[in-house]
């Protein structure tokens, strides 16, 4: 779980970094920082811990609003000084999962480390509900969702039992296999050591029998998938 935090105060930054780094090492290794910032930032997360009152021309729960737009599914937890603020998410509509008010640094780090508890297990369970929208795996200790509209192929590892998925921020290597992969129609084994993710086909050339995917990388088609894959294209 990517964890994004805009905090402008020195002091809390420190404590909310610390809190999460504490949590992630010793209940949740699968929780990262990917941003730490005292101004607005345009990094995508799936957990947002967001001080309201900020030294910027936007506050928090602007913020919050323009991230509940492009992602409906975020968690947003809000730390402030002012409990006051609690209803004005209310009126913003942001479905935060945590208001947090600036007390004693015990206080804030419990109450913090709560909020994460809660955020990570909705992470858990997304991957496994939602499973139209998200494929999750597991690297070592770590759990990973996947948007599947990021995914461009799967493709058997050298090393035995495992599998290699390439998408749209990156390649991770799982152990499985593509047999027990099962994400619909959206996706097509073209070959026996490929699975590909059809609507993320940049181009087929069917006289060298290649794929060429969105990202550039090039999938064999097998020669008895060759009618089959025509088929389909040819419906889409």
């Amino acid at each position: 779980m990517r964890v994004a935090i805009c905090e402008d105060d020195t002091f809390y930054q420190q404590l909310i970094v610390e809190t999460v780094k504490n949590y992630a090492l010793f209940q949740a290794p699968s929780i990262q920082i990917v941003s730490c910032t005292a101004q607005p930032s345009t990094e995508t997360a799936d957990c947002y811990i967001l001080d309201i009152e900020l030294n910027s021309s936007v506050n928090g729960l602007e913020i919050a609003q323009a991230i509940r737009q492009r992602d409906p599914l975020a968690h947003i937890i809000f730390i402030t000084t002012y409990a006051q603020y609690l209803t004005l998410t209310f009126k913003y509509k942001l479905a935060a999962l945590d208001f947090i008010v600036k007390d004693s640094p015990a206080q804030i780090q419990a109450d913090l480390t709560e909020a994460l508890q809660a955020a990570f297990m909705k992470y858990q369970q997304l991957g496994t509900i939602d499973q139209t929208k998200w494929f999750q795996i597991k690297i070592g200790e770590k759990i990973k969702n996947i948007a599947i509209e990021d995914i461009y192929f799967f493709e058997t590892a050298t090393q035995p039992h495992k599998i290699q998925l390439y998408e749209r921020n990156g390649c991770h290597s799982f152990y499985g296999s593509l047999k027990e992969i099962n994400l619909g129609d959206d996706f097509f084994r073209c070959h026996k050591s490929f699975l590909v993710h059809l609507n993320n086909i940049k181009e087929v050339d069917f006289k060298k029998r290649q794929i060429i995917m969105a990202n550039g990388s090039h999938c064999p088609i097998a020669f008895r998938s060759l009618a089959a894959l025509q088929k389909i294209l040819y419906r889409k």
